[in-house]
């Protein structure tokens, strides 16, 4: 009984019944909507195919900035909302060290550092304005929201360029022999670092300390600001790895379409995860789940023939329905009606 009550409240429980519903729906409306196939591509590879595959690869740079928006959201208690200009800028960088000299994959690895350098600066800028200056982080992110994308203008001179080498093609991709998209496995590196960071690190509980209860947090010799700041960092390298993996997608980089609208989801992915927009606790798996929830859920949608101009306003509704049930509010009257239930078993039992 005391476990089943446990998962009553439990955070992932709404991440879950959400993924469980999109997964029902869709098997009840196309029974092979799951169905995993192989394929050839144009390069002549085995790869693997289908709407399952669909999902995880197009979630990928989404889960990646999810992760990263956790931390932040846990710790400044507000979210990030210029993830989207960051990796425009992250992807302009990587494309213009590549176009620098003869593509090579140790120039594509350096090209990487820099993006990530490039994008923590930015992160530590915005960690700055939120945990020193003490202001609201979705203020103090607007900033780069608004300037991020003229800044990847201005560094590739206000060009779309290419990068005509296939290696490049290889990082959102497929790498021959592999029939797992490359942006799969780059999810799947990020999930088990961030694991074992939060497993033999003290980051999970500081961070969390620090998002309930910040003074508190002050006594027990927790640094708010360092914490704050380090937040926004590590979510600069998630933002440099998604930029970095959507130009390898397309082999080049675009500033104005670069992971459009992305923060908006990646909150939202926060949100749908169970986590507090207003910081404190919170399950990174939850977050995960959330992210794959939005992309499966817009799959659907143009699998159903929704014309994409209208995608975002049905998804719209669906995700304030699935908001609406994990509120506090909906929340505490789901734990007193679950409180009721018991306590009838318990009384007829007795």
């Amino acid at each position: 009984m005391n476990k089943l009550k446990a998962i009553g409240r439990s955070q992932l429980i709404i991440p879950i019944l959400a993924l469980l519903a999109l997964v029902i729906f869709n098997l009840i409306r196309d029974p092979g909507f799951f169905s995993i196939q192989f394929l050839t591509n144009n390069q002549g590879n085995t790869v693997l195919s289908g709407n399952l595959i669909s999902i995880l690869n197009s979630a990928s740079e989404l889960v990646i900035l999810s992760m990263g928006m956790t931390l932040v959201t846990s710790a400044s208690r507000g979210q990030d909302i210029s993830v989207g200009a960051g990796a425009a800028i992250a992807g302009a960088v990587f494309v213009r060290v590549l176009l620098s000299g003869t593509v090579s994959w140790g120039l594509i690895a350096f090209a990487f550092l820099v993006a990530c350098v490039v994008v923590m600066i930015f992160g530590a800028f915005n960690g700055t304005l939120v945990a020193v200056f003490k202001i609201q982080p979705m203020i103090a992110t607007l900033i780069l929201f608004t300037i991020g994308r003229s800044i990847a203008y201005w560094i590739n001179g206000g060009a779309t360029p290419n990068v005509a080498d296939i290696r490049v093609n290889y990082i959102g991709n497929f790498i021959p022999g592999i029939p797992v998209p490359t942006p799969i496995l780059v999810v799947i590196i990020c999930g088990v670092i961030f694991a074992l960071v939060l497993k033999f690190s003290n980051l999970g509980i500081y961070t969390q300390s620090v998002g309930s209860n910040e003074e508190a947090s002050r006594l027990n010799g927790i640094s708010s600001v360092r914490i704050k700041i380090l937040a926004f960092v590590i979510l600069g390298v998630c933002v440099a790895v998604a930029g970095v993996l959507s130009a390898g997608r397309m082999g080049m980089i675009n500033h104005e379409t670069v992971l459009l609208g992305v923060e908006m989801d990646a909150i939202l992915a926060v949100a749908i995860g169970g986590n507090a927009l207003s910081g404190g606790k919170f399950s990174m798996v939850g977050t995960v789940i959330g992210a794959y929830v939005i992309q499966g859920l817009t799959t659907t949608l143009y699998a159903m023939k929704i014309p994409s101009t209208d995608v975002r306003a049905y998804k719209s509704v669906v995700i304030i329905a699935i908001v609406v049930i994990g509120s506090p509010v909906v929340k505490r009257v789901a734990g007193r009606l679950w409180g009721r239930v018991f306590r009838k078993k318990e009384a007829t039992a007795a």
